[in-house]
């Protein structure tokens, strides 16, 4: 993710989390720190045409990671854009040497729970009223990465072309763009 998709990626934000959404602020500090060196990692899907249609984003530090969000616009959804975007947090975790992998996602939102368990994540804990200002809880989930499955973990292998994807014709996936200074 570069300085020019904040506004595209900011306009998702608050169609898909219109209660709890993050600023354009907390963005832009996010961005200070996926540079090389940084302890974050940022990266956007894209459409053929520009359009961002997903994000995702990791904080590591020491050996610790953090998955601090991940989206994919509703036309998206059921696509593998999810899993595609949480493939690339899980490999980055991995390759900056984090143990763990933690993340928090909202209690009523089972579709994502369902992503992150086939992923290896379990329940570790619950935060109670962690979504503001619905006062919604966050259900707390860990991967071991030395656990994870190998074909989330190894690096990617290239590109398939469209038609090799395990996707409808019409509906073909987007591209995940690790457009950071250091990915």
């Amino acid at each position: 993710m570069r300085w020019w998709h904040i506004a595209p990626v900011l306009a998702l934000e608050l169609e898909l989390f219109p209660e709890d959404a993050w600023s354009a602020g907390m963005f832009w500090s996010e961005l200070a720190e996926a540079h090389p060196g940084g302890t974050r990692h940022y990266t956007v899907a894209v459409t053929p045409d520009g359009a961002v249609v997903g994000y995702a984003g990791l904080m590591a530090v020491g050996g610790d990671g953090d998955v601090q969000t991940i989206a994919v616009d509703g036309r998206h959804q059921g696509t593998g854009l999810g899993a595609a975007l949480l493939t690339d947090l899980v490999r980055e975790a991995a390759r900056r040497g984090c143990a763990d992998l933690l993340l928090e996602v909202r209690v009523d939102n089972t579709r994502a729970q369902r992503l992150y368990e086939r992923f290896g994540f379990e329940p570790v804990g619950v935060r109670r009223g962690y979504y503001q200002p619905a006062g919604i809880d966050a259900l707390v989930m860990r991967l071991d990465l030395a656990a994870a499955p190998a074909d989330h973990v190894a690096p990617a292998a290239p590109a398939a072309a469209p038609e090799d994807l395990d996707e409808p014709a019409d509906h073909p996936r987007p591209d995940v763009k690790k457009d950071t200074p250091h990915g």
